[in-house]
């Protein structure tokens, strides 16, 4: 019997333990509502809308490059679990947790390799390069896209949220994504006109 190389040994372990992010539940719902999506899941869609979009991405991006901060931005929702967007005690610590699990998870490769993978998640946080800001945009607009598109307001009905907190929280597509904000834009409305977000400037 053959004996695998370190490397192929350490691949397979990160490989194997990327299975338990399809455990990690969200709190956003498909949009059947039938259940809620998982991380795995939620990556793949942003992967495949980062290439259906393509064309609304600023001038310059490399997309194939946005596709990889994409597939491995929640990575780390293995150890950290999903921090819920406007859970304002939960995110407190959340950079805290996300970073100790990208070391761990990520520390299962080959060194060069966990480096280059940690380079994209590092990337990807920090929201500088045009591929980050694109992918950023997407992971921010995929929820409400769920959220719209259920007809029910979703997460933002069942927790209270108000349209100026989505508007907070979609604020990067405009940058990230300009040719997907008038889309954003027309969501929030349809979604304040049914009573699905609060809109706390209207009451007074």
């Amino acid at each position: 019997m053959t004996k695998l190389s370190d490397r192929l040994t350490h691949q397979l372990r990160f490989v194997r333990e990327l299975d338990k992010l399809k455990g990690v539940l969200r709190r956003t719902s498909l949009i059947d509502r039938s259940r809620r999506e998982n991380s795995a899941e939620h990556s793949w869609h942003l992967a495949m809308m980062a290439l259906a979009f393509a064309e609304y991405a600023p001038p310059g991006t490399d997309v194939s490059r946005a596709i990889e901060l994409l597939l491995v931005h929640d990575v780390v929702e293995i150890d950290a679990d999903d921090t819920f967007a406007f859970d304002v005690a939960g995110n407190l610590d959340k950079l805290d947790r996300e970073t100790a699990a990208a070391k761990r998870i990520f520390g299962l490769l080959p060194g060069d390799v966990a480096r280059e993978f940690r380079a994209r998640w590092d990337e990807f946080e920090a929201n500088e390069t045009t591929e980050a800001r694109f992918a950023n945009a997407l992971d921010r607009f995929q929820a409400l896209l769920l959220n719209d598109a259920a007809g029910d307001g979703g997460t933002w009905r069942a927790h209270g949220v108000s349209r100026e907190a989505v508007l907070r929280r979609m604020a990067p597509i405009e940058t990230g994504a300009p040719g997907l904000w008038p889309a954003a834009l027309e969501a929030i409305a349809r979604a304040t006109e049914a009573g699905h977000v609060r809109d706390d400037i209207a009451r007074g």
